[in-house]
């Protein structure tokens, strides 16, 4: 018998490429080529997922497709490759065991749990009813439990719990959604809570009930998470956030606060439709929610004098246990959606500045003298990571900082390269690691001006070398000498003979940009921060470039304005408001308007003598210099303290028309704003003038880069830098260059202050071949 070709069988060989593991794809697999009737087998290995399928020419094409389009959620199919194969025959299709190779997936990053999982969570006939680690192919840690690829139990921190005999059913069922959910567990067979005091003696009875009953009395409670611990107190209780200041020595930066729901926070802040999804997304991110009246008298000291409120929601089983013991363990799920009135202080256990603390005798060690007790579990946390912090613009999500959720999901490049470790900056530090066109940046290390910071630099460089099975052929740096992170990848290349670039920071803020939206043409880049090593040896930080690629040309910067007492300044603006009337001819205000500050008297004589007064063309430092002249601000006790109570209170004031005059272009390239900062220095209107120096300052940046611009041929600007987290300047440079029928491109995948550097210096590393 003949049979008709539209019914002969064919085999395919399918190569999935992308974040496809630990996502439940292959059971997903399973189920799809069992509805077409189709026969083969699936299996992970270090490229992604394998697949040989056989069946009829049209089931086939339909199993391709729905590859794709069916994915599981939590998966990214980056491509699907097919090759013929020999028939098999069969009628069975098989899930196998996981090969082995030369890793090219990636792991998910830790998602927050799943709708399935709350339900099991909160059902008092389910075997997993408040257990504090339930989990399954669509939540839980990844990131940060696994220490190499594949992505299979034996290779996470979960290889120590043997399953019991309904876990592992669980385990091996392609229909069960726990079908190789690496994390799966149950009271039987998993991870334990463990309640301690501070001086490391158990508290008993039922750890959940026990913290809440300790949070509720006024203590501090060290809490173990996903990627490390959390500080926690009653943030509607003064005395015990004025407590967790005072032991943190943290003045008066802001604490991220978490509630139950979106209708819990709704007494304290404004959220649209975008940050409201972003809250409640898999990734948990901490998000900046407008602040309304009385917010500041209910979480007395929390965020004080600051316009926007960080704001998170549960991430964790073991989170969403203390909201439900609060609301009094109601069977099923109607309760989470009800306003709560538990409100929880979250924020980072560490000392100072210090890295966030992930393992337990770490706790009991570094925690001492800042905790009451710890709430803590012998799940071990293989790499720390903190919280990501994010904001909602015009045009979307923007990151102020980017770790659990998000890290380690890839960037793609526009175009394939050699491997780059690239080791950003000194501040904020990440790191990168590429591998052909993806770049992987690493969760947000922290400000290298420690040893454990420093060491964590280390550990991320390694794990991220190791997940991805990548040698580094080449070391991206900064062009500062002595960070850290330059000595690092010299002695890091230096052992490997490997050869080390050094990138301007400034051409890094732009590259990262232009990376991330695969710009592979030449732009026009305004870089705002508050400081970075020139290529002629001085502290820029408000500049004007031409950027291609690894090629970068300074085009112009903001006149400069001198530093009074060095780095002093940039930790007390009314130096920098004394700097501006001196550049004004007004030196002799200096001591009577700051009269208050102890050395005005000396700064206006450095001043007038040019003794130890460091240039810098820094828009960091003209923002510090408008908040001291409009007396916002005169001493900073955390960074970009006097910057963002100026964009509040300008975002409160609303728009204002920009100041006729306000700027001058000179021949030379420089953006001169002495004349705004002479109308801000008269101004006694404090909202009016905050409003009227952020529109004049993006009017005159859009003049600044569309006369660049024009002269060049050009029709992109590229905007990056710290300054770039400000809404009210990114959204007004936005509109300002769109009516001169120019595109902005601005950091979304990453921040854009250096949280984002790594990423520009492997970029222009990769394209230094090409030049």
């Amino acid at each position: 018998m003949i049979v008709p070709a539209d019914t002969a069988p064919e085999r395919r060989c399918i190569r999935v490429a992308g974040v496809v593991q630990g996502v439940g794809f292959r059971p997903f697999v399973w189920r799809l080529a069992r509805e077409l009737g189709l026969a083969g087998w699936v299996r992970n290995d270090a490229a992604g997922v394998e697949i040989e399928v056989e069946g009829e020419t049209a089931r086939l094409a339909a199993f391709a497709e729905r590859l794709r389009r069916d994915a599981p959620s939590l998966a990214r199919v980056d491509s699907v490759d097919a090759a013929d194969a020999p028939l098999r025959g069969g009628s069975q299709f098989a899930i196998l065991p996981s090969a082995g190779g030369a890793a090219a997936t990636a792991i998910p990053p830790d998602v927050a749990t799943c709708a399935d999982c709350l339900a099991d969570l909160f059902d008092p006939a389910d075997r997993r009813w408040r257990y504090a680690f339930t989990n399954c192919t669509q939540c839980g840690p990844r990131y940060t439990i696994t220490r190499h690829l594949p992505y299979d139990r034996a290779q996470t921190s979960m290889a120590a719990f043997t399953l019991c005999p309904d876990c592992a059913a669980e385990y091996h069922d392609p229909a069960s959604r726990r079908f190789h959910a690496e994390p799966d567990a149950c009271p039987a067979c998993g991870p334990r809570l463990d309640l301690r005091d501070a001086a490391g003696e158990p508290i008993l009875g039922d750890p959940i009930a026990q913290t809440l009953r300790l949070l509720s009395d006024g203590a501090l409670v060290a809490l173990k998470g996903l990627g490390g611990f959390h500080l926690a107190c009653d943030a509607r209780n003064a005395s015990s956030v004025a407590r967790l200041r005072a032991r943190k020595s943290r003045e008066e930066k802001p604490f991220a606060v978490m509630f139950a729901n979106l209708a819990s926070t709704r007494a304290f802040v404004t959220a649209g439709d975008a940050e409201a999804a972003l809250l409640e997304s898999p990734e948990r991110p901490i998000v900046l929610l407008r602040k309304r009246p009385g917010c500041d008298d209910a979480l007395p000291g929390v965020a004080p004098g600051i316009a926007w409120l960080g704001a998170m929601l549960p991430a964790t089983p073991l989170q969403w246990l203390l909201f439900h013991d609060a609301a009094g363990r109601h069977a099923g799920r109607a309760w989470t959606t009800e306003p709560q009135a538990l409100t929880l202080v979250m924020t980072s256990a560490n000392p100072g500045s210090e890295p966030l603390v992930a393992d337990n005798d770490e706790a009991r060690t570094r925690l001492a003298g800042i905790a009451d007790a710890l709430l803590m579990h012998n799940r071990n946390i293989v790499i720390r990571c903190d919280d990501s912090v994010m904001r909602v613009a015009a045009d979307g999500p923007r990151f102020l900082r980017r770790a659990r959720g998000h890290v380690p999901r890839a960037i793609r490049l526009p175009a394939a390269g050699p491997s780059v470790l690239a080791v950003g900056g000194w501040f904020k530090n990440t790191v990168c690691v590429t591998r052909g066109s993806e770049a992987f940046v690493s969760q947000h290390i922290g400000d290298l001006d420690n040893a454990p910071t420093r060491a964590a630099l280390g550990a991320a460089v390694e794990h991220l070398c190791d997940i991805l099975d990548v040698e580094p052929a080449i070391v991206a740096h900064d062009l500062h000498p002595d960070y850290f992170s330059s000595r690092y990848a010299a002695e890091f290349a230096a052992r490997r003979g490997l050869r080390a670039v050094a990138v301007q920071h400034h051409h890094a803020h732009v590259a990262a940009v232009l990376a991330e939206h695969g710009m592979t043409r030449p732009v026009i880049g305004l870089a705002l921060d508050g400081v970075g090593l020139g290529t002629d040896g001085s502290a820029w930080g408000g500049e004007l470039l031409r950027v291609d690629g690894a090629c970068c040309t300074r085009l112009g910067h903001l006149r400069q304005l001198a530093l009074p007492g060095g780095d002093r300044a940039a930790r007390q603006p009314w130096r920098l408001g004394a700097a501006a009337l001196s550049s004004l001819g007004r030196g002799d205000e200096i001591a009577t308007r700051f009269a208050d500050q102890p050395g005005a008297a000396t700064v206006a004589k450095m001043l007038a003598r040019g003794l130890n007064t460091p240039p810098t063309s820094s828009a960091g430092r003209l923002f510090d210099a408008a908040a001291a002249l409009l007396g916002v601000r005169a001493v900073c006790s955390f960074e970009a303290q006097a910057a963002m109570l100026l964009e509040g209170l300008a975002e409160r004031h609303g728009a204002v028309a920009p100041l006729a005059g306000g700027w001058r272009l000179d021949p030379d390239g420089t953006l001169d704003l002495r004349p705004l900062l002479a109308a801000i220095a008269d101004c006694r209107d404090t909202g009016f003038g905050a409003a009227l120096f952020h529109h004049t300052l993006a009017e005159a940046l859009a003049d600044w880069a569309a006369l660049a611009a024009q002269r060049l041929g050009l029709n992109t600007v590229a905007a990056a830098g710290g300054c770039l987290l400000n809404a009210v300047l990114s959204q007004g440079l936005h509109d300002r260059l769109a009516a001169r029928d120019l595109r902005l491109l601005q950091a979304n995948q990453l921040p854009p202050n250096d949280g984002g550097l790594s990423l520009g210096q492997a970029w222009v590393a990769i394209n230094e071949g090409d030049h």
